[in-house]
């Protein structure tokens, strides 16, 4: 029982240290922000490697999920009659959570583990310690442009994303399911406002984005310098990222429909 006890401790305590690192690690980050401006260069290098490679498994996936939407919610509607309000479902349905959370996740497991592998491998090659040794300071030069590049192309990542599920969801609606074309657009348009479901889900996007890419460059910078160091980092991005997304949805939510 006492070893338990002492394990317990030991994790809270090496919890709590990582938060403390990690909250350092972003103070020191968003303070070499300003620089970036001598240098959009780096920035727009990222948002290459972060958010064009990333455009494939977003897209696929948005057209997907909202095929996927317009049946799911075409078999409910129709026992109400009210089939024609599939568009406002699956508009609603992506812009205010599916957009934002599934976008989240799948940049996550994809940009995430790959910021948190690379960072991870210039640390465990002594690249990073190249840098300090030539009066280069690698947070300011590695990762935050990164992070810049992540907090930017999560919210356009998430349009896109939204944009071709509810393509996705027309298609199936009316070549399908036979409903009109025209009721299903001016059903959503009618019902979709931007400051209470588009504006949530851009302030739901840009709050994933930041927090999704400071947990993997946190995660590649604070890593051991060895191979399994760095397979544990990548890991725990693709984890972390996904609790945080999750929980922070919850809260988001609560707030902004109280």
């Amino acid at each position: 029982m006492l070893a338990r006890i002492q394990d317990l401790g030991a994790a809270t305590l090496t919890a709590i240290g990582r938060i403390g690192r990690s909250s350092l690690f972003l103070g020191r980050l968003l303070a070499g922000l300003p620089l970036l401006v001598k240098r959009p260069g780096l920035v727009i290098q990222q948002l290459y490697v972060i958010g064009v490679l990333s455009l494939v498994i977003i897209s696929v996936s948005g057209v997907f999920v909202g095929m996927v939407l317009a049946l799911q919610g075409y078999y409910t509607l129709v026992d109400f009659g009210a089939e024609q309000s599939v568009g406002t479902l699956v508009a609603l349905s992506l812009t205010r959570e599916l957009g934002p959370v599934v976008t989240a996740l799948l940049f996550g497991g994809r940009a995430g583990s790959a910021l948190t592998a690379e960072i991870g491998l210039m640390k465990a090659t002594d690249q990073l310690s190249s840098m300090e040794m030539m009066a280069v300071d690698p947070e300011r030069r590695v990762v935050a442009p990164r992070l810049l590049a992540g907090f930017i192309a999560m919210p356009l990542l998430a349009a896109i994303f939204i944009l071709l599920g509810v393509g996705g969801g027309y298609v199936v609606a009316t070549s399908m399911l036979g409903i009109d074309g025209g009721a299903y657009w001016s059903q959503m348009q009618a019902n979709v406002s931007f400051s209470d479901d588009i504006a949530n889900g851009v302030i739901k996007s840009l709050t994933f984005g930041f927090v999704a890419t400071w947990i993997a460059v946190f995660e590649g910078y604070d890593c051991k310098p060895t191979s399994e160091g760095v397979s544990r980092a990548t890991t725990r991005t693709v984890v972390h990222t996904s609790l945080a997304v999750l929980g922070l949805d919850f809260l988001l939510t609560a707030l902004m429909f109280d």
